[in-house]
């Protein structure tokens, strides 16, 4: 939404006291559309799912919508959607099911004949990369100290960076189940090659099946790419892909997209219930926040393109104005890497002085409303982002980090204040040293 121009009692807000909102990578409010649906559905759609009066039918008919759309707005099957709880459940049930699948298949249980395989104790081995959510990073870590599985971090590259395909391609052994690469990251904005690697695995799989060893399985956390750029699974040739709602103007709930799911992608419940989502995730569906979250995916499939130049175009200006009002010399644009796509609407960058760390400029800004990274991250003070130093950003530039990200209301107007309101905030810090 637009920057609140009115007080609680309709009062107009002077330009001093107005509130730019730049945090769009942490979460988007409802669009007004989405609010309406949540709310008929409250309203109307009260019933239980599974009940064949009509609030429950009602209920159930929402769903399926919602299920249409989410595929719609992906180029997949309704059937491959599974609703859950939001972005790090989505995420944890793919790595639960990596790791099921491999045990159920390679350990002593499983029928490989005389063919090739791990052998009978092996571990599943998986592949990530180091600038992953920590909704993808803790639960690795966890494996790994539990000795469930082994994990590789690959290191992004300092040059694009990327998790470079041949880097993930090379950390793959013959215990390895599922690579799961963000499609973009959520502090410097780079979209990550997961077509390439998905084209490389595919082939890796074919030789594999040949030696009797497990397949590949492919995951990408879609969370903050839907919504500022086309998304299409035939496109990704992912086995999972992770819905995030609230990334996208819907509500704090996720979908989990599995190709051909139950029969050509193994997927393996966390939560045994009352058989909802055909027992994958059972528990009675959240109809208004489903209803919210169909609707979200209905107005991305419609206006993406329109979406995606509007925040280019914002983010653009943005950058151009930083430089401007703070000199090239002064301005390290954290994120732009030569060859290499982000998304449309992420600005990470530095001011550079020895007293500007992030947190303190955000701090000191009047106007503003933006973060020094991930969210999950906002308490870590002065402490560089991991992400930005994988990346091969120096640490004093790191400290000094800002992501400013855009949103499909966000106006020139709204950049020039916050441009302005960091310049005072530095003025005030520099004028304290």
């Amino acid at each position: 939404v637009a920057p609140a121009r009115n007080d609680a009692r309709g009062r107009e807000k002077s330009p001093s006291e107005r509130q730019v909102y730049m945090d769009y990578n942490a979460t988007t409010p409802l669009e007004p559309e989405v609010i309406q649906v949540m709310t008929e559905a409250m309203q109307e759609a009260w019933g239980n799912p599974s009940s064949p009066y009509p609030a429950g039918r009602k209920a159930k008919d929402i769903i399926s919508t919602a299920r249409e759309a989410l595929a719609r707005m992906l180029g997949g099957k309704p059937e491959d959607i599974v609703f859950t709880s939001g972005g790090t459940e989505s995420n944890n049930l793919v790595i639960h099911s990596a790791v099921k699948h491999f045990q159920e298949t390679q350990g002593p249980r499983g029928d490989q004949g005389e063919q090739q395989s791990p052998g009978e104790g092996a571990r599943p081995h998986i592949v990530t990369c180091t600038v992953e959510h920590d909704s993808i990073r803790l639960p690795l870590e966890h494996l790994v100290e539990e000795q469930v599985a082994d994990v590789t971090f690959v290191p992004v590259s300092k040059v694009s960076g990327k998790a470079e395909v041949d880097d993930v391609l090379a950390a793959v052994r013959p215990t390895t189940s599922l690579v799961t690469i963000m499609l973009a990251n959520n502090e410097t904005g780079v979209v990550m090659p997961v077509s390439e690697i998905s084209q490389r695995v595919k082939a890796l799989n074919r030789s594999r099946a040949a030696s009797g060893l497990p397949r590949v399985l492919l995951h990408t956390d879609a969370a903050q790419v839907l919504g500022k750029r086309r998304v299409d699974v035939e496109d990704l040739g992912v086995d999972f892909l992770t819905i995030v709602g609230h990334k996208f103007y819907g509500p704090r709930i996720g979908a989990l997209y599995v190709r051909g799911l139950g029969k050509l992608t193994p997927l393996y419940p966390m939560l045994f219930g009352g058989g909802q989502e055909r027992n994958f995730r059972p528990g009675t569906e959240n109809t208004p926040m489903i209803a919210g979250l169909g609707k979200a995916a209905e107005l991305v499939t419609e206006n993406c393109e329109a979406y995606e130049a509007h925040m280019r175009d914002i983010r653009d200006y943005l950058e151009e104005r930083l430089e401007a009002e703070f000199g090239q010399r002064r301005i390290h644009l954290n994120s732009c890497f030569p060859g290499t796509e982000r998304l449309p609407n992420t600005c990470n960058f530095s001011i550079r002085g020895p007293q500007l760390q992030g947190y303190l400029v955000l701090a000191h800004c009047r106007a503003l409303l933006a973060s020094v990274g991930a969210s999950c991250h906002s308490d870590h003070g002065d402490r560089p982002s991991p992400v930005l130093l994988s990346c091969g950003v120096p640490w004093d530039l790191a400290r000094n980090a800002l992501r400013l990200s855009v949103g499909r209301s966000t106006t020139r107007a709204d950049v020039d204040l916050a441009v302005q309101d960091l310049k005072q905030a530095v003025a005030r810090l520099e004028s304290q040293a």
